[in-house]
């Protein structure tokens, strides 16, 4: 990206006079490409996740294990951004934190591409617990790199950012799916190894254009709080340690005796998070309304990601075995399906930032609240298209690749009407005492969809085909009624949230 750096000699030493990224600072470039990077390693890992998991060639598990296996990963990365951001603020600020999870992350994709099923495991916790300490703290470096929340270039900063987000999400499948469907599945996870590694190398190098902020560890454990951490942390490693030792050396563990806890953690965590801020008794009335109203944004959040990452397990695994993933009779990898959305978000991320502001010109701009109920009528309707490819492999035949195209595109727009209206009402929502943290609560909704999800495939729990034409007419209209009671209680909604608009 040394093509974009441009230079404004017209006024040395006033703002902006320095190399500059896109007209931003320049060390927006060196996060730009340090999640381009991650992204690209991450999604590319991801496409190949559910199809490898299957395959006669992979560890050939069944599609409901594979479902479970998935979903609970993806809820552990977000439900490690909350921990992951802790870790920056009071051990070692986010600059640290951030190179120490681009290392955590190469290894783990390092330990995928070995043939062996123990040590794909272990990368996919390690891939796990890194994207978690990098996601809850390499935005906080983005913001760090202008002069607070009122500089004029900060919204524009985010948005070249998010654009680097989809970048790699968008090539990764492309690249390192190819590889890992048509020539060798470890090589492709290799392949996100090096992804990594070269962002890595880049953010080392770039350090420099960061701001001095990002080095900072803004409330620093005291003596005493670092011994009480670690002896937690040592009797929590211990018990889990014996425990599985036990069950292990008693030849009776599988898979399920990690998969399931995981899951429970991932429902329970969320609730507890809210319950104790709801309980806080430091909180105001007012605040205490606004948490009490936000409780119904993440609920239809959490019925919303359960849904919508599917695409990633569900969706992907009927492509695998039910669709003619080709059009004008040229056949592509069934991970390329992966690169859909990041492709529309790119498109129709200015579109719908452009009609919001041409229809609060208005006065015609819809509420956060009519927002939020229209992502989740969308996400609801995307699996009502799901019955057509269903219903088609249903009667022996293979469902066109434009139904899912269709379906992923109907998500997307969902997504660009509910995710980041979410993003901007859990900041305004959230009491001052926990304005820091809401973020990671905001992140605990995708972990709570995902674990049902996980729930309800695992065989040993809930043993469902989410492909069965039943369950997901039942999935989508639980998001059309989700997203209808949200909108018919907007008025109560709205008084909870008090000035929040």
């Amino acid at each position: 990206m040394a093509s974009s750096l441009t230079k404004d000699s017209a006024h040395p030493g006033t703002p902006g006079s320095e190399k500059t990224f896109f007209g931003h600072p320049r060390g927006l470039a060196t996060l730009f490409m340090t999640e381009m990077w991650e992204r690209f390693s991450y999604y590319g890992m991801r496409a190949l996740l559910p199809l490898y998991l299957v395959a006669p060639g992979g560890l050939h598990l069944s599609a409901g294990t594979a479902t479970a296996i998935y979903s609970v990963y993806v809820s552990l990365v977000y439900l490690l951004a909350l921990p992951g951001g802790w870790f920056a603020d009071r051990v070692l600020g986010p600059r640290k934190t951030v190179a120490a999870a681009g290392l955590v992350i190469m290894l783990g994709h390092l330990c995928l591409a070995l043939p062996a099923a123990a040590s794909f495991y272990v990368g996919l916790g390690l891939v796990a617990i890194g994207s978690g300490l990098l996601k809850a703290n390499i935005s906080t470096m983005v913001g760090h790199l202008y002069d607070g929340p009122e500089d004029p270039r900060r919204d524009g900063g985010f948005t070249v950012f998010y654009i680097g987000i989809n970048l790699g999400a968008f090539v990764a499948p492309l690249v390192i799916g190819t590889v890992g469907e048509n020539v060798n599945w470890h090589l492709g996870f290799a392949l996100a190894a090096l992804g990594m590694a070269l962002g890595l190398v880049q953010f080392l190098l770039g350090g420099r254009h960061l701001s001095a902020r990002s080095s900072e560890i803004p409330t620093p454990l005291s003596p005493a709080e670092k011994a009480s951490t670690l002896r937690k942390g040592l009797i929590w490693l211990a018990v889990a340690v014996v425990f599985y030792g036990v069950v292990g050396g008693t030849g009776h563990f599988t898979l399920n005796w990690a998969l399931i806890p995981l899951t429970l953690l991932g429902l329970l965590v969320p609730i507890l998070v809210i319950s104790r801020i709801m309980r806080d008794k430091e909180l105001d009335s007012g605040e205490r309304s606004k948490v009490s109203a936000y409780i119904w944004f993440f609920a239809a959040a959490a019925v919303f990601w359960m849904i919508y990452d599917q695409g990633g397990s569900t969706l992907s695994l009927f492509a695998d075995k039910s669709a003619d993933n080709s059009i004008l009779g040229w056949e592509f990898p069934v991970s390329w399906y992966q690169s859909v959305n990041p492709v529309m978000i790119m498109a129709l991320a200015p579109v719908f930032a452009w009609l919001w502001l041409w229809l609060n010109r208005r006065g015609k701009e819809p509420s956060t609240i009519v927002k939020f109920a229209s992502g989740l009528v969308l996400v609801g309707v995307s699996f009502l298209l799901f019955l057509a490819p269903l219903s088609i492999a249903e009667g022996g035949h293979k469902a066109a690749a434009m139904w899912l195209v269709a379906i992923y595109f109907t998500q997307t727009v969902g997504e660009l009407t509910l995710s980041p209206v979410g993003l901007s009402v859990t900041t305004k929502m959230a009491p001052a005492k926990y304005a820091s943290q809401m973020m990671g609560v905001w992140f605990l909704a995708v972990t709570a969809g995902d674990s049902v999800t996980a729930l309800l495939s695992n065989p040993a729990v809930g043993g469902i085909n989410l492909d069965r034409r039943g369950f997901v007419a039942l999935e989508a209209a639980l998001a059309v009624v989700a997203g209808f009671a949200v909108f018919m209680y907007r008025k109560k909604v709205r008084a909870m949230m008090g000035d929040v608009r």
